[in-house]
């Protein structure tokens, strides 16, 4: 069995991920984050939802690549999914003000916070960061989550076009010149954190816009509800 056989991913998207970076880098990751768990450091999400955001949205049927800044910091909440939560839970604040922009943007109304929905309909659901420990974000920006996602984004601009790449807030806007915008529609704003919501992301409609784009071009449009 290969060491690479520990990494709970989607094998389609590993094999395409290995043309444009090395798997083990990947692995490295991940044994940073064991080597961490083992130190009594609490992470989120667990191990088996590392790359949750992959194993629920097939390479082929991706649309839109949402990306946030990283894993919800509190026990119980990160499943593996931006700005998701377990269905169980809570709702995020900052999923509180996403779900009251898509109802004053196109008048849906969500309650459940696991966008697992999104995923399986072709929104790849990214943070920046793949990890976060307990209480600390940001924590984890050395850990190496970047080769998986520069790895990510250079098979999009090889294999893909017409993709909706949505960045929220200063980390994700960061990927901005990685991504080829003749080819592809890139909405960004502020982070939907109540600590800046409203320096632009408040009345964003990228929900709408997001979706006229696909009908423009024959895509299936997203159904935002969960």
């Amino acid at each position: 069995m290969s060491d690479l056989d520990k990494l709970v991913i989607d094998k389609k998207w590993l094999n395409s991920l290995s043309k444009y970076l090395d798997p083990y880098s990947i692995l490295s990751s991940v044994e940073k984050v064991e080597a961490l768990r083992r130190n009594g450091k609490n992470i989120f999400p667990p191990n088996h939802l590392l790359f949750n955001a992959y194993n629920k949205c097939s390479l082929s049927n991706i649309k839109i690549v949402i990306f946030g800044q990283d894993p919800y910091p509190n026990k119980g909440q990160a499943n593996g999914l931006s700005f998701s939560s377990n269905k169980d839970h809570k709702i995020p604040k900052s999923l509180r003000n996403i779900f009251n922009e898509i109802s004053s943007d196109i008048g849906i109304e969500n309650h459940n916070p696991d966008l697992t929905s999104w995923a399986n309909q072709g929104v790849l659901l990214l943070n920046t960061c793949l990890s976060v420990e307990e209480g600390i974000p940001l924590s984890h920006t050395s850990i190496g989550w970047s080769l998986i996602i520069d790895g990510t984004l250079k098979l999009l601009a090889a294999e893909k076009k017409n993709i909706v790449f949505i960045l929220w807030g200063k980390n994700s806007q960061k990927l901005q010149t990685k991504i080829n915008d003749k080819e592809n529609l890139i909405l960004k704003s502020s982070h939907p954190s109540p600590l800046s919501f409203y320096r632009g992301f408040d009345g964003c409609k990228h929900f709408s816009k997001a979706n006229s784009y696909l009908k423009k071009n024959n895509l299936a449009e997203i159904d935002w509800s969960t």
